[in-house]
């Protein structure tokens, strides 16, 4: 149980975030980053100057990347029917969120991050909306968009477009989660190919979670996947139904669950090595008697936000050897800031059009390895937001991944890019310093 005290500390965030979010009226804005003299500069950044560069687009599109922000600048897209654990809060309310994404795109990667969030009727509209912003961008973020709409946005728009998609809630939280769950495996002397994970929900996030584990070694035979309606497997006659609609689940169906468990999230749990739990937030979504059923040096991974389904304190003492949460206040924060920012700023600083699943792996083990290096126990898996160096290195991780898989063009090597992806978010970090400094971002 937790205190009173606990209690007061883990609601502090919500509380100042009330206070604060209207004296800002907002985290993001735009600033020039030209020098502006006086009003003759603007011959050359306005009219009539700026139609060279216009005429040099016309004639070859590719130069919007030299000649505009378009190659430091993506695409926040929300319709809002799936936030952070809040659900359909449409597209007005996902706005804090997407804003928030947006600070950390620039402080800890460097990306200049427009949120998007968009009131649209359904998967085709949405699609069509991001097809027709596409010019204006180098890469696009889908984030907190209801299943099964996510999955179709993002494989449609993977082909289509000739920039990077990519949908965070997806993509973002496997990679993370990778990273966080191969230290944990280290650190309790397992192995990915050879443990039993059950998965605790089956939306957005641990669809793309099982999918990049599956690349990375893991046996799908000894995966439990529980659902909202129980466990998966080939009699789910549910899910059989509406197989061309939910096309993951219906082949988590076929392809996992050797022994044919069945029953619910209890059964599920029952001899696993790993829990790995996007469900609904807790703190009682997971029981502590269905951990002290799971193997021993269980690693549980309970990632609801804002309240994991279990608190690591109880899976603890249910028998827990390793506990990680998607909360900053919390030991082993699973949390998609640490792969998002580096990943654009690779995928960008090589233009990649696309991001790949061994461009998302590289990204997880670069984070791992940094982890490791920094020395691994079971409350420390992950770095932190603070140690902001690996944000570079997992930009070079990426983008030299992006080359290998094709999806690239040749140009500098590890050395220059990290050079170069540690100057920009160096100068984003600094640039926040100068206008805190100064005034121009007042104090609290």
């Amino acid at each position: 149980m937790t205190t009173t005290h606990d209690a007061r500390r883990l609601d502090e965030p919500a509380a100042r975030a009330m206070l604060l979010h209207p004296r800002y009226r907002g985290k993001v804005q735009v600033l020039p980053k030209v020098p502006v003299r006086g009003m003759d500069d603007f011959a050359v950044w306005y009219t009539p100057g700026v139609a060279a560069p216009s005429r040099a687009i016309a004639a070859d599109p590719a130069a919007s990347f030299e000649h505009t922000n378009r190659a430091n600048s993506i695409a926040i897209v929300s319709d809002g029917t799936r936030v952070l654990g809040l659900g359909d809060i449409g597209p007005a309310a996902a706005l804090p969120v997407m804003e928030g994404k947006a600070l950390l795109f620039k402080y800890l990667g460097g990306v200049d991050a427009v949120p998007l969030c968009v009131a649209t009727s359904g998967t085709d509209e949405l699609v069509r909306f991001v097809e027709a912003i596409e010019p204006t961008f180098g890469g696009i973020n889908l984030e907190d968009i209801a299943q099964p709409r996510c999955f179709d946005v993002l494989d449609q728009l993977r082909n289509r477009l000739s920039i990077p998609v990519w949908h965070d809630d997806q993509q973002g939280t496997a990679t993370v989660l990778l990273a966080a769950l191969l230290n944990a495996l280290t650190v309790v002397g397992k192995q990915l190919d050879s443990v039993r994970v059950a998965f605790v929900g089956f939306g957005a996030a641990n669809v793309a979670t099982y999918r990049l584990l599956r690349a990375c070694g893991l046996d799908p035979g000894a995966a439990v996947i529980c659902d909202s309606q129980g466990i998966l497997h080939p009699d789910r006659h549910d899910v059989e139904a509406r197989a061309d609609e939910y096309v993951d689940k219906w082949a988590a169906c076929v392809e996992t669950n050797t022994d044919r468990v069945e029953g619910g999230v209890a059964e599920a749990l029952a001899g696993a090595d790993v829990c790995i739990a996007f469900a609904r937030p807790g703190p009682d979504t997971i029981r502590p008697e269905w951990v002290s059923a799971m193997a021993a040096d269980a690693v549980v991974l309970a990632c609801a936000n804002p309240v994991p389904e279990i608190w690591p304190w109880v899976a603890k003492e249910a028998g827990a050897r390793i506990v990680a949460t998607g909360r900053c206040d919390l030991p082993n924060q699973v949390n998609n800031s640490l792969g998002f920012p580096g990943i654009f700023r690779g995928v960008l600083d090589v233009g990649a059009t696309a991001v790949t699943d061994t461009m998302a792996i590289a990204a997880a083990r670069e984070l791992a390895g940094f982890a490791e290096a920094q020395g691994l126990d079971e409350e420390h898996l992950l770095p932190t937001m603070d140690d902001w160096e690996v944000f570079p290195r997992v930009a070079v991780a990426t983008a030299l991944a992006a080359r290998d898989a094709g999806v690239a063009p040749p140009g500098p090597g590890g050395d220059e890019l990290f050079e170069r992806a540690h100057h920009t978010i160096s100068e984003a970090r600094r640039a926040t310093e100068v206008l805190m400094s100064s005034g121009i971002i007042p104090p609290e």
